[in-house]
């Protein structure tokens, strides 16, 4: 209940509880009912029902003023009788009332109470006397021949303000009737309530309700003239507004339509081939006809932006400066002459033809000899954009070549993400372990790859998620590799491979001194607080780490100045000096354990070689003879089926000439052959060990010591020729590496001397064989021989016979 409040009365002055209305204005003589949530507003109104008073409706100029003040309402309102007043809830009041007359605001008293009171004077409408004369009537018929025009337009009125209207000829009704009723703004109808005569308020209404139908007729007009003249474009354009405007009522998400016109500008900026643009628009014009929170249309959004991502137009220039190459590549890798020079070759042919094919470039080699650092420093000389992408392990052809979209979840494949992330259209992409790649049931990805590395086809290249064609013709592909026979076939036959042999010791010295060392003081902090000596280098590479390339090399290179580091960060030294001597207490004993290889001449042991996919090793073959047995053949450390091969051909080129080796060759029948290779636990296949094999075999069987200084590779035949193999270069390394004087070769493989390091020859006597009596010749430790005269009567020819001194029993033969 509001507290009791003293009205004055006055003969010409009232004082009123009042209302600030928004957005409403009262007329005279007519009910209306509003909502109240204002707190001054309702208590105004309690006050007006418990003193039964009436009460003051004015309007406001600006409906978003929260507590208005005299200078914020019009000057002239109603004075209402409320007739119902119903409690919503708590904030909000419905109010029924009645308009009685007009009155002028005099003065407003913000501060008194808890409401608004008003102190007004009746305003009366003046001229009434005036009402039946033949002026007034005609502006009366006025009025209602606009009302009669402005229904005709289709404003939507209710039946019972029509029959009011056109019923009534009373110009002081009307006045007040139709303002209060129809569908104007409400600065409109205050300006009618304001004037104070009635052929001025009947001129303003009727000058209101014209100037209302003119914009009617207006609007009317232009919907003719947009649906006469608006073609296919333009139509969708404004169902597409109006399809926005009907989401945002229903609040249904994002506008699609403004997105698909987006990305229609940027597609058309792109100047992109016919059938490309015309795929893509068509895409953008699905978008525009979904919901913006449908999951189609979240697919549609990732394509999208996955096409105009891609680099369709942009560049970089090729920079073919041979020198500088030069410079980069000195630069960034020790030794590796050949391999530079190769690609000093492919650049000098860009220079001087540009528009040649891209050629695929294949590094092969062990790990950590450079291979990806190589493509790297390629890019750096062509000043092209660098992307690798790792193909190890990789066996679905999707990788590659993406999902198609009717998957969930599809995405592109690695080349076109690859193209993405360079943002060139001719960046250096290597492909790094391409021969790691496996195929299941999901694919090939080695055979998905034919079109990509393939300089004719892949101007087209298709993506099954992106379903248009691309050009890769411009992209210079490097892969890399460590085992050449693991690639296929026709992916191979379109590169051009370039091996990458191991490192040398001395390489290695020059590796660690000029690159990694630097590289290590720099991480660690270190740089001219620790020193290494070269003794401690070299004692690095032989006793702590085996490895064709150098990346442990690196590792143990750390771990020693992470020792060192924490002596300096103790402050136990300012400065520390490496030396071999340090190595075993830093390190502890050496990593490194000698090879089990036949290190002094010794029967029944021969030094193979042979080839891995980490470079080039010593394998020795062993074999022992075991009397009393049967003729049986052991073969053991997890020899494959060509290498168990390899020995039944050795077996039987000694039953045939055993007899020049002082083998009793009658007597293998009576004993059993033991032949096995040590480290039975990594499996050795391959036929290249013939040589080997036999050569141990012959040492066994007839005493004959086989030379320690000497290693040997060659597959045989039947009849003891030597075949030629592969992987020379990494098994001259592996012999250079542990010493060896001599390496025995194929004939057919002297040519492949080569591409043996300069290094490797200057320091191993490469021997050339054909057959394998030259091979038992060179390997063998001949005793010395007994000169014994047998006269035979074959005609008339004496034969000498040179007979060994006997053999020692297969038992005692020295391992």
């Amino acid at each position: 209940m509001a507290k009791q409040v003293t009205v004055k009365i006055d003969r010409d002055v009232q004082y009123l509880p009042a209302i600030a209305m928004r957005g409403l204005v009262v007329f005279p003589n007519n009910i209306v009912h509003f909502e109240v949530g204002r707190d001054k507003s309702i208590a105004a109104i309690e006050w007006a029902m418990n003193n039964n008073s009436s009460i003051y409706l004015v309007t406001q100029k600006d409906i978003d003023v929260e507590s208005p003040d005299q200078k914020d309402l019009y000057a002239y309102g109603v004075v209402a009788e409320i007739k119902q007043v119903l409690h919503v809830s708590e904030d909000l009041v419905k109010v029924l009332v009645e308009g009685k007359y007009r009155a002028k605001l005099l003065e407003l008293n913000t501060q008194k109470d808890k409401f608004l009171q008003a102190a007004v004077k009746a305003a009366p409408m003046r001229g009434l006397r005036s009402e039946n004369d033949v002026e007034t009537e005609a502006m009366v018929r006025s009025l209602k021949n606009c009302f009669e025009r402005y229904l005709s337009l289709g404003p939507q009125i209710s039946k019972d303000v029509i029959y009011n209207v056109l019923s009534s000829d009373s110009a002081v009704y009307l006045s007040d009737y139709m303002p209060a009723n129809l569908l104007m703004k409400y600065q409109d109808k205050q300006a009618v309530l304001n004037e104070g005569t009635l052929s001025a308020r009947l001129d303003t209404l009727l000058y209101l309700l014209q100037r209302e139908c003119e914009i009617l007729a207006v609007e009317r007009e232009i919907d003719d003239k947009v649906n006469d003249q608006m073609d296919k474009n333009q139509r969708d354009y404004y169902l597409r507004e109006q399809m926005h405007v009907i989401s945002e009522e229903l609040g249904e998400g994002e506008d699609t339509h403004a997105e698909a016109d987006t990305y229609r500008s940027k597609i058309m900026a792109l100047g992109l081939q016919q059938d490309v643009e015309t795929k893509l628009l068509k895409e953008t014009d699905r978008l525009a006809r979904m919901q913006g929170n449908s999951a189609e249309a979240g697919v549609i959004r990732t394509y999208l932006d996955t096409c105009l991502d891609l680099p369709w137009n942009e560049s970089t220039e090729d920079q073919l400066n041979i020198a500088k190459a030069q410079q980069i590549l000195d630069r960034e890798h020790y030794g590796l002459k050949k391999v530079k020079d190769r690609i000093l070759e492919i650049l000098a042919v860009r220079q001087l033809n540009p528009d040649v094919k891209g050629q695929i470039i294949c590094l092969v080699g062990p790990p950590g000899v450079g291979k990806t650092s190589i493509a790297r420093s390629v890019a750096e000389c062509m000043n092209r954009k660098y992307v690798r992408m790792s193909l190890g392990g990789v066996r679905d052809e999707a990788e590659i070549r993406g999902h198609r979209r009717t998957y969930i979840g599809a995405m592109p494949g690695k080349l076109i993400n690859a193209m993405i992330t360079a943002k060139s259209r001719n960046p250096l992409i290597l492909m790094d372990e391409i021969d790691k790649m496996a195929s299941d049931f999901r694919g090939d990805p080695a055979s998905a790859l034919l079109e990509v590395l393939d300089p004719e086809q892949n101007c087209t290249f298709k993506d099954h998620y992106i379903d248009i064609p691309f050009d890769l013709s411009n992209v210079l592909f490097i892969t890399t590799a460590n085992d050449l026979s693991a690639i296929p076939g026709p992916l191979r036959d379109r590169m051009d491979v370039i091996e990458l042999p191991s490192y040398t010791r001395v390489e290695k010295f020059n590796i660690a001194r000029q690159h990694l060392l630097p590289k290590q003081l720099k991480n660690t902090g270190l740089h001219g607080k620790v020193s290494v000596a070269n003794a401690a280098l070299y004692a690095l590479i032989d006793g702590y780490t085996r490895e064709a390339g150098v990346r442990n090399l690196e590792r143990v290179i750390q771990q020693v100045l992470r020792r060192c580091a924490r002596k300096v960060a103790a402050g136990e030294a300012e400065k520390v000096s490496v030396s071999a001597a340090m190595l075993e207490k830093i390190l502890g004993p050496r990593k490194v354990k000698p090879d089990y290889i036949s290190r002094s001449n010794a029967v029944g042991i021969a030094n193979g070689l042979a080839w891995t996919s980490v470079g080039g090793e010593m394998l020795p073959i062993e074999v022992q003879v075991i009397p009393g047995g049967s003729g049986k053949i052991e073969v053991t450390g997890s020899l494959g089926d060509v290498m168990k091969e390899s020995a039944k051909l050795a077996i039987t080129y000694v039953r045939v000439n055993g007899e020049k080796y002082g083998i009793d060759t009658a007597a293998l029948k009576e004993q059993d052959l033991h032949i096995h290779a040590p480290d039975g636990a990594t499996p050795k296949d391959g036929p290249s060990a013939g040589v080997t094999l036999t050569t141990a075999l012959v040492s066994c069987l007839s005493g004959w010591p086989v030379r320690a200084d000497v290693a040997m590779t060659g597959e045989i035949s039947l009849h003891g020729r030597v075949l030629p193999i592969g992987g020379l270069k990494e098994k001259s390394m592996a012999a250079y590496r542990e010493g060896m004087k001599t390496v025995l070769i194929p004939k057919d493989n002297e040519s492949d001397l080569y591409e043996v390091d300069q290094e490797v020859k200057d320091a191993v006597r490469f021997v050339p064989m054909t057959d394998l009596s030259q091979v038992l010749k060179e390997a063998l430790v001949k005793p010395k021989t007994i000169a014994v005269k047998n006269k035979e009567n074959k005609g008339d020819k004496e034969h000498e016979v040179l007979a060994a001194k006997p053999a020692k029993k297969p038992a005692e033969a020295r391992m």
